[in-house]
């Protein structure tokens, strides 16, 4: 069974409902048991538990939000070094197109990077014009489909992943998958 948890800061709550989303499409893997948890209640334990993690932040100033980098700088630091070779990715969200999402996204996946996560973006699209390639970043709320389809995309692939990584499940590998189903029959 892969362990995935959705670690997020939230201020206003948009962060929050984009974390859901992310449980969802990380729940839609079978064999994947998902924990959500604020950074507010998380503990080093549930980052210790997991085997995949994805953190969201608010965007501040175009980087994490100072709650997330305290988790990290002092709830995770004695446990830096035996952390190595978790599956990672980043989702945020800002006050509106260009606020500096896939910034804050990107300075998310430094800080896992430091310790020692594998770190990775989408290339697919979830939507006509939205693709997660730093993570998923929403302009506000996810409101609309195509925000929640980038939201859940995001967990799922974070879930086939740990799957594929961690345990082995080949089967569950995006682009195998494809081809196979590409494959004449």
């Amino acid at each position: 069974m892969s362990r995935v948890l959705v670690l997020y800061d939230s201020n206003t709550g948009n962060v929050a409902q984009m974390a859901a989303f992310i449980a969802e499409g990380a729940n839609s893997v079978p064999g994947t048991e998902v924990r959500r948890r604020s950074v507010e209640e998380a503990t080093a334990d549930d980052v210790l538990w997991c085997e995949g993690i994805a953190v969201g932040s608010p965007t501040n100033m175009g980087i994490l939000s100072w709650k997330m980098k305290r988790f990290w700088d002092d709830t995770m630091r004695s446990h830096w070094m035996k952390i190595d070779g978790k599956i990672a990715c980043a989702f945020s969200s800002a006050g509106g197109w260009g606020g500096g999402m896939e910034l804050a996204c990107q300075s998310i996946l430094t800080v896992l990077m430091n310790f020692g996560f594998l770190v990775f973006g989408v290339t697919d699209y979830a939507a006509k014009t939205l693709t997660p390639h730093y993570g998923a970043v929403i302009s506000r709320a996810p409101r609309d489909e195509d925000s929640q389809a980038a939201c859940r995309l995001l967990g799922r692939r974070l879930a086939e992943w740990t799957a594929v990584f961690v345990h082995g499940q080949k089967d569950l590998h995006p682009a195998l998958r494809e081809a196979e189903r590409m494959r004449p029959a």
